[in-house]
């Protein structure tokens, strides 16, 4: 017959830290950068998407700046590797690099989602503003819609979107 095994019992010696006293520290105020310089003027408004992400891109006609979500597009695309690269890219296929403002709304998925939105957005954009910008978007392929998603999940896999039933039988 097997012996069963004891297990030591570690006792640990209770330590009890006092909570220091709280002190106040005066907490700086930050305002955020709501105040974004867009021209009044009449502007162009295109939609892009990518899974599900949604971008309304605007563009004045007027030089500046870009905007994403009422930031700058380079601090909101921060963390994405290359991204100046990829939200300029339609203006540097088309050669329209700094005659433009463009403020962009986008909402749901990811940064990369977003990005590519954004892209979509602009690229058609452009196309409104002047359609023979067409061609070389197109050659581009910065006007075709990305339409991968994600795949939906089935009833009674267990949560995921390909996972196999469960067998009774063992």
């Amino acid at each position: 017959m097997a012996l069963k095994m004891s297990k030591k019992k570690i006792i640990k010696p209770k330590i009890s830290k006092r909570a220091p006293a709280k002190v106040m520290i005066p907490v700086k105020q930050v305002e955020a950068e709501t105040n974004i310089a867009l021209p009044s003027s009449n502007y162009i408004e295109a939609v892009g998407r990518r899974k599900v992400a949604t971008a309304r891109v605007r563009l004045y006609t007027k030089p500046g700046e870009f905007y994403v979500n009422q930031k700058l597009a380079t601090d909101y695309f921060g963390q994405v590797p290359n991204s100046k690269q990829l939200y300029t890219k339609p203006l540097t296929v088309t050669d329209t690099k700094g005659q433009f403002t463009i403020s962009a709304q986008v909402n749901g998925s990811g940064m990369n989602a977003q990005l590519d939105a954004v892209v979509h957005g602009l690229s058609r954009a452009l196309v409104e503003f002047d359609p023979e910008l067409r061609v070389l978007l197109k050659q581009a392929r910065l006007l075709t819609r990305d339409d991968r998603m994600k795949e939906t999940r089935k009833i009674g896999m267990g949560g995921k979107a390909r996972r196999k039933r469960q067998s009774p039988r063992r």
